[in-house]
Formats: structure tokens, sequence, C-alpha cells
């Protein structure tokens, strides 16, 4: 496994794998790996002939200076892992590399419109621009290949891929299921800053989801319930303090008028949880009644008042 620290090198590296006819699966990160990040790569490696991964803490994406200097950073153990899985190039630059101004901020920035606006990316203002600029220039630097993202940060996702597409990168995103420990917890860098009783808490946000997820598999069609549902579960645990909860349409994160069914859901949760903010997600799936006639016309749901 080649490790290599500066744009030049990185580039070179992908552009003779491609030349020698090898496809590239590349795997941005920002280090701190966990079973997750290993289900990424594992997945790339299947698809793709050679793994690329990258592993740097993104200061332009982080609005609380306190949030990154706690960040963890576990090089030594992060490239142990990669070995391990036959990773076949790490890019770990510095700061500097990617932002030669650095501190000061590069003057040319990427903005997500529509996908950025709420959510995370109200109550995170320019976390998303940070994102969306750092992808686009390691995007640019890998050239074409397939880029593996987790979804468990749902809304990361979709803006990436968003961007992606407007700017016309030759790179295919892809999306992984959200991987979990035995009790519900997704798993995440930040969980490592979670104390032991802070660590159980977490839990919260999963039995939040999951009992959002059986209301609507059961009938409700109410976005409001729904997430005054997500609310009263978490407020069983007085040390989680939630931020949002809701159930969006799983294409532009915006909250549906009644959910009928009629395009693809996510419930979606953001919290802290002592001094870590916490964010989740889950798929929910709406079990359409009525006959067909009824299901175009949208009057199933109409009908109940719910």
């Amino acid at each position: 496994m080649d490790v290599v620290h500066s744009v030049g090198s990185f580039r070179q590296a992908l552009e003779g794998f491609r030349a020698d006819g090898a496809t590239v699966g590349l795997v941005p990160t920002m280090g701190a790996l966990h079973a997750g990040h290993e289900s990424l790569m594992i997945r790339a490696a299947a698809e793709c002939d050679v793994v690329a991964v990258t592993i740097f803490v993104n200061p332009l994406q982080f609005g609380d200076p306190c949030d990154l200097d706690h960040y963890p950073r576990t090089l030594a153990d992060d490239l142990e892992r990669c070995a391990s899985l036959g990773v076949g190039v790490v890019f770990a630059p510095s700061v500097t590399e990617m932002y030669p101004d650095w501190p000061e901020p590069p003057s040319t920035r990427v903005s997500v419109r529509a996908e950025a606006a709420h959510w995370e990316g109200a109550s995170r203002p320019g976390h998303f621009e940070g994102v969306a600029t750092v992808v686009a220039k390691l995007f640019s630097i890998a050239g074409r290949s397939r880029a593996y993202f987790g979804e468990k940060d749902f809304q990361q996702l979709a803006v990436v891929r968003r961007m992606a597409a407007d700017l016309g990168f030759p790179i295919e995103v892809v999306g992984c299921p959200t991987v979990r420990d035995l009790d519900g917890l997704a798993l995440s860098s930040r969980n490592a800053r979670l104390s032991a009783d802070e660590r159980r808490a977490a839990t919260v946000l999963w039995r939040a989801l999951e009992t959002a997820r059986v209301a609507v598999a059961s009938g409700e069609r109410r976005p409001a319930a729904v997430e005054a549902l997500i609310a009263s579960v978490v407020a069983g645990e007085p040390t989680v303090s939630l931020d949002y909860g809701a159930v969006v349409d799983a294409d532009d994160l915006s909250v549906p008028a009644l959910l009928d069914g009629h395009r693809p859901l996510r419930l979606i949760i953001a919290a802290d949880v002592g001094p870590v903010r916490l964010i989740d997600n889950a798929r929910v799936e709406v079990a359409l009644r009525g006959t067909p006639r009824q299901l175009a016309s949208g009057l199933v749901g109409a009908a109940s008042g719910r």
C-alpha cells in the first residue's frame, strides 16, 4: 500500500492505475476509521480494481474551533486498517497541501443550495460549503472513479450527489448502508468522545427513528405527528438535547404535506449527547392501502383524515 501526502503524487498514482486499465474506487474520509468506513472500502474493493482512501480532517466544515480541535486523529491505526483491507493507496495531506494559503481560507468555495439549506445546513452554517469544497477538490484530483459515502450522513450524501452532477465530475457517487452497533447506535468517529453514560443515552436516536418508522408503517400519515413522536421519545433521555427529528422527502429533504407513499421518504434526526453532536437517519416505507384508482388520485389518507 502506498501512502502519499501531496496532491501531485495522489493524482499521478490514480492516473497510473487507470492507464493500466484498472478501475478506481475512492473512499473519502476524515480518519478515525471504524467498521463503517471499512464497509465502504470492502464495497469499493468488490466493485473496483483499486481502492484509494483519503484521510483529511477538513477545517472548512467545522464552525466551532473546539469541535475541530477535539476531532479524533488516529492516522497510524487508520493506515493499519487500510493495509489490512488491501487498499492500494492512501492520500493523507496536510492542511496546507489542500489549502496552500491556510489559515486564510481558499477564495473559491463550492455552495450547494437546495439540499444544503435546511437541517444540518441551518444548524451548522457553512458546514456543507466546507464539505462541498473539499469533496470537489478531491474529485478533481482523483479523476474518473466511483466514490463511496455512507448513508449515515444522508444529507451530506445528497449534497455531494448534487454537486457532482451539477459540476459534471466524472464520478459515480455510491451510497452505502449505515453500519450500527448491536444496540442500534450508528457507528461514528464522534462516538469515541462519549462517556459510558452518554454512550448508553445516545441509543435513543435509533429508538426514536424505529418508533417513528413503525408508526408510519402502521398508518401514520401526518409529518407533524411523526416529528412530535420523535421528540417525545428523545425527551425520555434528559441528557440528550434534540435539534431536529423529521420525516422528509429522500430526494430533496423537504417535508411533504402528506406521507402518501408516492415518493421515497427518510427519517432524520440530530441531537447533542453531552458535548457531542450526533446524527442518524432511517429509510421508512409507507404501506399503501386502497384501490389502484384511489392510490393514483391520492384519496387514501385524505379520506381517513390522516
